[in-house]
């Protein structure tokens, strides 16, 4: 008589267990003699145990197995009690096959068959899927107990994380390979299929914006050929509801508060290639606000007054995300009036007739929770610390949901972590939390080599070796080293973030460059070292602190040659204690001329220049400081805010210079019609000595290029002029720097009617300052009138003005021009974010110059790393 069952499932258990009854009654009949005075058909007793008895076991103790039964010896065999025993059995997936049998002598046998221990598990045919990765998501792995069920959930799973990846096509067989002592290898079979693409994403119900606009308000994207790097022109099922939400955010964003997506439907082609998605929309009509009010029941609290942190004016366009912003600034206005539990709630009342939106934000007082706890899961690597100075809300403090959220983005911008999460949990009290912030790393080395071509460098090469995450304490430690056409740096830089463990970032660098300002004619060699401190002034304001040391070398190598006439004493025409390089006589129309070469600076006539007067060696010790507000909403593409940057530099703690510098710059950014956004930029700088110093060229501002588009490089402000370039019609010698510049940009963002994974903008700016100022021993050589050069007057077009004779009309300009004139340029420029690195082009018209500025009408840079 016996009860079993197996892996075949419930119904063969309550079958046999059938067949168990009949056997237990007719096993007993003989023996069980009825009474006298026993009624006829009156149920028999169970038998009793006498023992537990198991076979079939290989690896599980006996003992171990019949812990599991709620049955021992001494109890009744009770038919309910033994079909329990067989179902727990088979609930501990230790067994495939389970049966129990009631011995003649009273005892209970519990036959077994263990399932197979897993060796190892294979995966065949993965390419696309690491098997690490795979391995992490399923339940099968060496030494761990198979059955059949997580075999089968195992190959689902792994057909899961293909679909993820795009591939709907993908299939996986299980199979099964049986090895010595009950032992198995699991191997999983992986036919990866196609990718399986998007064809096409609809919409239906939009009449504001046209599909291509809300095709870049989503993730996903329409597969293309020259997506080869995108992740998202696949179809991904969770991505798919997360599209919902950006499309309303985008809509609530414009005015559009009763949008909703009816639905999303994804359908797969009969070829499983590719699926067509469509979204139905309702868009809804357009609010403007109509009131505001702040209405609140707490008696500190004046409702004028917290209507002033308020970003949302009445008439304006009604924006969900500055509802969102408002919550935000009331709670914090509210906790610095004492008030730690607040909930602002606000209440939007719709006017169908005049598609106005009014706005109550009700203030009360919300439920009293503390935080508890918080606890840090997942940092495999990053300290715990290094997360925990990131959030802004304190085990003890009352619980702030705008201090969670804020804590979010904070952790998420130190960039080591992948994901980020913070998780409430319940407290051992009503009114404790806690906190779970979860994390996952990723990589925070980098190692990079660029190359690139500009019209500033001709040729760039980069070499950087960085890591932002040194030995989980959040440190930054990089070196790099750069050579191009014009310059060759070695720099290595570590950075402390809390010195102390106070926030308080502090940092060390040292660096080797050599630099040729080719415009100015001289080279620089500079070594030095340098220290650095930063700190947190406010939410969006940082101060910092800087001390600089440098030895400069500024030499000037060229070689020149001047013609003499044959007599005359080479000598002459040279600096004192100078000496020639060579003397050569020539012949030039039957007259012996002789070729004098020499330094460059050695000329008399070049010694007296500003840049061969700046030539030496000097130690410049300087200590600064600076200041910066930043609120913009994006640090790389800004469409809303502002930023502000203030510093100042003082030279003289030793060392043979001596100046003080200053300089500021700003931005605001602002949405204007549709989609373009205005940008104002400004910046300004001044420089000057003291102490019976002058300031040195190379310490001078050399404005041009990239910093005032339509001029070349150093191509504005103040300039040594020594010939006329008749190629170019225009004087022509070296920049000397100026010791001022005010440069403003007005800028408009253009948004380009291509999708926005093609990283191509577009903008209208035109650029308008001044640049000049220089010392007056810098001018001394204008009171030489040898010096002076005679230029052609040139009209816009270039050509010389004739005077009444007809003759080109000859202006005098002494050496040294430094005119603090205003200059304007305005033009085009295009930025592409390409596969291969940054392009941008810049095309200029200068609309306002002086006669000595060097011009251009276009710039472009490019490069890229791997």
């Amino acid at each position: 008589m016996s009860l079993n069952g197996s892996g075949g499932g419930a119904g063969c258990a309550i079958f046999t267990f059938a067949v168990f009854l009949v056997g237990l009654a007719s096993s007993f009949s003989a023996q069980a003699q009825a009474p006298a005075t026993q009624q006829p058909g009156a149920a028999q007793p169970a038998p009793i145990i006498q023992g537990v008895a198991v076979r079939g076991n290989e690896r599980i103790e006996a003992g171990t197995v019949s812990s599991y039964l709620p049955l021992q010896p001494g109890m009744p065999a009770d038919p309910e009690l033994l079909d329990l025993s067989l179902k727990t059995l088979f609930n501990t997936g230790l067994f495939s096959d389970v049966a129990l049998e009631m011995l003649e002598d009273g005892n209970l046998l519990i036959d077994v068959k263990e399932n197979p221990i897993v060796n190892r598990v294979i995966f065949e045919g993965n390419r696309r899927v690491k098997d690490d990765k795979i391995t992490e998501e399923i339940q099968l792995a060496a030494r761990t107990i198979y059955t059949r069920s997580k075999v089968q959930a195992d190959a689902q799973r792994i057909v899961e994380l293909y679909r993820a990846k795009g591939r709907f096509a993908a299939s996986v067989t299980p199979k099964v390979t049986p090895l010595a002592q009950n032992r198995i290898d699991v191997i999983f079979e992986v036919d990866e299929g196609p990718k399986t693409g998007v064809a096409k994403v609809n919409f239906v119900g939009n009449n504001i914006y046209t599909d291509n606009e809300l095709r870049g308000e989503i993730l996903t994207k329409e597969s293309r050929w020259w997506r080869f790097f995108s992740s998202n022109d696949n179809y991904d099922p969770d991505r798919l509801e997360f599209e919902r939400e950006l499309l309303r955010k985008h809509y609530g964003r414009n005015g559009y508060a009763d949008f909703s997506v009816v639905s999303a439907v994804a359908e797969l082609t009969p070829d499983r290639k590719d699926f067509f998605i469509t979204f139905t929309i309702d868009e809804g009509p357009q609010y403007t606000i109509g009131e505001v009010r702040v209405r609140t029941t707490l008696a500190k609290l004046d409702e004028d007054v917290l209507e002033r942190f308020i970003p949302i004016k009445s008439g304006a366009t009604y924006d969900s995300e500055r509802v969102e912003n408002a919550i935000e600034s009331i709670t914090f206005a509210t906790g610095s009036s004492g008030y730690a539990f607040v909930d602002v709630n606000p209440r939007l009342s719709r006017h169908a007739d005049s598609k106005t939106i009014d706005i109550i934000f009700e203030v009360n007082e919300g439920p009293r929770v503390y935080v508890e706890r918080i606890n840090i899961k997942g940092n495999t690597r990053t300290l715990d610390k290094v997360i925990r100075r990131e959030i802004r809300i304190a085990e003890g403090d009352p619980f702030n949901r705008v201090l969670v959220d804020r804590s979010k983005a904070r952790v998420r911008s130190l960039g080591f972590f992948k994901e980020i999460e913070i998780e409430e949990k319940p407290g051992s009290a009503p009114d404790r939390t806690e906190l779970d912030v979860t994390v996952q790393e990723q990589a925070t080395g980098s190692f990079s080599i660029g190359v690139g071509v500009s019209s500033t460098e001709n040729f760039i090469v980069d070499l950087s070796v960085e890591e932002r995450n040194l030995m989980g304490r959040g440190q930054l430690l990089r070196f790099r080293a750069q050579a191009s056409s014009r310059t060759r740096l070695v720099d290595i830089q570590f950075t402390q973030p809390y010195f102390l463990g106070r926030n308080l970032a502090a940092g060390v660098s040292a660096f080797n460059q050599r630099t040729n300002f080719r415009e100015s004619g001289f080279i620089r060699n500079r070594i030095g070292f340098g220290l650095n401190s930063g700190f947190q002034i406010s939410e969006y304001g940082r101060g910092g602190l800087n001390y600089q040391f440098t030895n400069d070398d500024v030499r000037i190598d060229s070689l020149s040659q001047q013609n003499i006439l044959g007599g005359v004493d080479p000598l002459s025409i040279l600096a004192p204690g100078a000496t020639p390089i060579s003397v050569t006589p020539v012949v030039v129309n039957g007259q012996t001329n002789q070729v004098v070469v020499a330094t460059l600076c050695d000329f008399i006539v070049q010694s007296l220049s500003p840049t061969c007067q700046s030539r030496g060696q000097f130690v410049t010790s300087l200590i600064g400081a600076s200041v910066s507000f930043d609120t913009r909403n994006d640090p790389f593409k800004p469409t809303r805010g502002w930023r502000a940057i203030i510093s100042a530099r003082f030279a003289g703690l030793g060392g043979d210079v001596n100046y003080y510098q200053t300089e500021a710059s700003g931005a605001y950014y602002r949405p204007l019609i549709g989609k373009f956004v205005g940008v104002v930029k400004g910046r300004a700088g001044y420089i000057d000595g003291y102490g019976g110093d002058d300031v040195r060229l190379s310490d001078r501002f050399f404005e041009g290029a990239s910093s005032f588009r339509g001029f070349e490089v150093a191509g504005v402000g103040p300039r040594f002029l020594t010939r006329f370039d008749t190629r170019e019609n225009r004087p022509d010698g070296q920049s000397i720097g100026a010791k001022a510049y005010a440069i403003g940009t007005v800028e408009i963002l253009l948004p380009l009617p291509l999708p926005e994974e093609y990283g191509i903008r577009a903008s209208l700016f035109t650029d308008f300052g001044t640049v000049g100022l220089v010392d007056e021993s810098t001018k001394f050589i204008n009171g030489d009138s040898s010096f002076f050069l005679d230029v052609p007057l040139l009209d816009v077009d270039g050509a010389p003005i004739l005077d009444d004779m007809g003759l080109a009309t000859i202006i005098t300009l002494a050496p040294v021009q430094d005119a603090l004139a205003l200059r304007v340029t305005a033009g085009v420029s295009v930025s592409w974010d390409s596969p291969f690195g940054p392009v941008r082009f810049d095309f200029a018209e200068v609309l306002r110059q002086e006669i000595y500025d060097q011009t251009e009408g276009f710039r472009f840079s490019a490069g890229t790393s791997f």
